[in-house]
């Protein structure tokens, strides 16, 4: 189920990087739609790591050191 959910984030992050990257092309500097999905993109790219940080520290996924 965990990995489902980072996958989720995972494939929602490239989705607006991609749609940030269509609409830079497209719009041409005339709507804040660039903008916006680059936002989601950070906002989603912090709400992982939040996340991920957030189940190491209870316990709910396991860390493990390079080469462990």
């Amino acid at each position: 189920m965990k990995t489902l959910l980072i996958l989720g984030f995972l494939g929602l992050i490239v989705y607006n990087l991609g749609a940030g990257l269509y609409y830079m092309l497209v719009d041409t500097g005339r709507s804040k739609r660039t903008v916006n999905a680059l936002t989601r993109r950070i906002v989603l790219s912090i709400v992982l790591v939040g996340l991920i940080a957030a189940g190491i520290f209870t316990g709910v996924i396991d860390a493990h050191g390079v080469g462990a």
